[in-house]
């Protein structure tokens, strides 16, 4: 092998390491990027899971209020029992 075959030899190596080394730096930022967009994904559902569980709390406590009225047979009260009800806020979950 001449000298010039060697020079143009290490240069081509070096090229290929320069383009390889700019591959998987992309490649490296790549995967932090999907890795925060499935954090924040994370983080949304998270929110949405507190979201319905803290509804569902609310219903369960109304079912609750509901089956002790319907049980209570004589309750003089009724009304008034059905009208608390009513004036609990619902829960509203945002759909995104």
């Amino acid at each position: 092998m001449t000298p010039e075959e060697v020079v143009a030899l290490l240069v081509l190596m070096t090229a290929v390491i320069i383009v390889v080394s700019i591959l998987a730096n992309a490649y490296k930022r790549h995967l932090a990027f999907q890795e925060r967009k499935l954090e924040i994904m994370a983080g949304q559902t998270a929110e949405k899971a507190a979201q319905y569980a803290a509804q569902n709390a609310q219903l369960e406590n109304r079912v609750r209020v509901l089956e002790r009225i319907a049980t209570e047979g004589g309750s003089a009260d009724l009304a008034t029992q059905i009208d608390a009800l009513r004036d609990i806020e619902p829960v509203e979950v945002t759909k995104q």
